[in-house]
């Protein structure tokens, strides 16, 4: 069978190439979502490449569309596998969690065993004594991992299951306390110094 054959054949026009389309919008709306990600962390290298590919395939699924203007299945297509690349979008940012977060814990419960545990894993934690709606509470921030938030928040229901707490995204940090992948921060800074 010569590939024009297959080209014009009914398979093609009807399953084939809405499929294509359907996949090409999952791949072309998720390369979107991580693209705006970058941007959002200023990732000035890696963004405009997704973007690259992010276009090039949303070229060629809209080129067959415009060729086949009558075809309904391929506006199915193309409309699903928008919806779909929302949807995997979301999958694969929640996946790379990609950079910091600050969380913002108010508590009128004692904390100091909280703020012994998170500076014991390496975090820096910063608390201040404030005044709320309901009387005298702890102020607790400290910036983490988007990797690491949901063993963070873990902790915080351990330690207190009705506190309050909010998460805000984080461009750039320094000279804070952040734990490495390998070990204690602290560690390391106590060592650093010894070495001098």
């Amino acid at each position: 069978m010569e590939f024009q054959t297959i080209f014009e054949s009914d398979f093609f026009k009807w399953v084939a190439v809405p499929v294509l389309i359907f996949l090409a919008r999952i791949i072309d709306v998720s390369l979107g979502t991580i693209r705006i990600i970058y941007i959002s962390r200023g990732m000035k290298l890696l963004a405009p490449l997704f973007g690259f590919f992010e276009i090039l395939i949303w070229l060629i699924a809209i080129g067959q569309i415009m060729q086949n203007v009558t075809n309904l299945v391929y506006y199915l297509a193309y409309a699903i596998g928008f919806a779909s690349g929302n949807f995997v979008g979301i999958l694969i940012e929640e996946r790379l969690a990609v950079g910091k977060v600050v969380l913002r814990i108010i508590t009128q419960k004692d904390a100091s065993a909280l703020i012994i545990e998170l500076r014991s894993r390496g975090y820096g934690v910063t608390v201040a004594d404030a005044w709320g709606a309901t009387g005298a509470v702890k102020l607790i921030f400290t910036i983490v991992g988007r990797k690491e938030l949901k063993k963070i928040i873990c902790l915080l229901e351990q330690f207190n299951p009705k506190a309050f707490f909010s998460v805000e995204d984080v461009r750039l940090a320094r000279e804070g306390i952040f734990p490495p992948n390998g070990g204690s921060l602290l560690k390391k800074l106590k060592f650093s110094r010894k070495g001098k």
